[in-house]
């Protein structure tokens, strides 16, 4: 493994839990943040060179370290935090608390509830999960500059609150759940409907999502939202091998079911009953009966509206009003569908664009769904949407068949 590539695989999977082991003894994000930069940018002159240290996490934390006291010493006000510090690295580790896994322990440290809940989530997905942030803001569905503004916020508060990154105790983590279980969904949806990579998906950031969300079903078994989003992720991951073959994008009613994966398709489809059978429904739990619900020989569309009634009544949004009313054209057609999309306010979110198009095609209307599409593809879909959303277009120009 060249150097390069031992960087790029230790960012990967060491990135966030360095940060947050920064930030913990710290108490300052931007500091953690810095630091490891500069420990990386050190790592890239010298690796080359001097090659890959046996045990390349370790080194970049302990650079990393070394590079965050540089910083304290070169500070006016220094001294004592400078004292601090040193006497911090000469100290034993904390005890690891409730959380045995690591990377989980510091989703629950980020996600402190003094912060606002998107605030948590943002940052969670920026220093634990690695996320860009123009990658957190289309999870969000918002502008990167709004998004690099809310995270510069929540370190702001952080700082001058000084808000403690300590490990969670056990009466911690209700009050953190949500957060956790957000940051692990939108982590996911990254790794599955990746905007940052050329194949369309990250499958490392999707199966440690789905891994990490184990850990949390294992720790809380109390919990159905934690059973609700490990469901849904299976049985979501469950279809990647058939949604993109020969690096084309195969929307799911297309999708050849033999590509899906057995295993995490019964899994899945396990959970979702037991959790029918609780009867205390939350919003990833009826996101994940939904997910079931597709993977039937025969989608019941009666039934998918009606968890849809219900999704809004949990989790109202308009991206839920658009899944519903999709759902809705396969038992009222496609006309009443239309209506209930085009009375949304989300020009600015590409799929209502896609939506329109593929009800106006189904109503005949290919030159409005042309340019529905080239809608569409003015807002900077993914490679691979884009490609598909073009092989559309090209189907329902001047001359094509309806």
């Amino acid at each position: 493994m060249s150097a390069g590539e031992a960087l790029a695989r230790v960012v990967r999977e060491e990135h966030g839990r360095i940060v947050g082991a920064l930030v913990r003894r710290y108490g300052d994000v931007d500091l953690a943040e810095d630091a490891v930069a500069e420990a990386l940018e050190v790592a890239w002159q010298k690796w080359p060179v001097d090659g890959v240290p046996p045990n390349p996490g370790a080194w970049l934390t302990t650079t990393a370290h070394r590079r965050a006291l540089d910083r304290l010493r070169r500070e006016s006000t220094r001294t004592g935090r400078e004292r601090e510090a040193t006497a911090m690295l000469d100290t034993p580790a904390e005890p690891l608390g409730v959380v045995d896994d690591d990377r989980l322990r510091l989703f629950f440290m980020c996600c402190h509830p003094s912060l606002a809940l998107e605030a948590r989530v943002a940052l969670t997905l920026r220093l634990v999960a690695g996320l860009s942030v123009a990658e957190i803001a289309a999870g969000f569905l918002t502008e990167e500059r709004a998004m690099a503004q809310r995270i510069t916020r929540a370190k702001r508060k952080i700082h001058d609150a000084r808000i403690p990154f300590r490990v969670p105790e056990r009466e911690d983590l209700p009050a953190r759940l949500a957060g956790v279980l957000a940051a692990l969904y939108l982590a996911f949806n990254e790794g599955y409907l990746s905007v940052g990579a050329e194949s369309g998906s990250r499958p490392d950031l999707a199966d440690e999502a789905i891994r990490l969300t184990r850990q949390l079903v294992a720790m809380l078994p109390a919990e159905p939202e934690a059973q609700g989003l490990l469901a849904l992720m299976l049985l979501t991951r469950a279809r990647d091998d058939a949604r993109v073959v020969d690096g084309r994008l195969v929307p799911l009613d297309e999708q050849d079911r033999s590509r899906w994966d057995p295993e995490r398709l019964a899994e899945g489809r396990l959970l979702v009953r037991a959790l029918l059978e609780i009867g205390h429904p939350g919003p990833y739990q009826v996101q994940a009966a939904i997910g079931a619900a597709h993977t039937d020989a025969e989608v019941p569309w009666a039934e998918v509206v009606a968890l849809y009634d219900l999704l809004l009544t949990l989790a109202p949004s308009p991206v839920v009003r658009l899944n519903r009313a999709l759902a809705l054209a396969h038992t009222e057609g496609p006309e009443a569908a239309l209506v209930l999309v085009e009375d949304l306010d989300l020009t600015s979110y590409h799929p209502w664009h896609v939506a329109r198009a593929h009800l106006l095609h189904l109503l005949g209307r290919d030159a409005e769904s042309r340019a529905a599409l080239e809608a569409a593809l003015a807002l900077d879909p993914t490679p691979l949407e884009r490609a598909h959303l073009e092989r559309l277009r090209a189907t329902r120009g001047p001359g094509s068949a309806p």
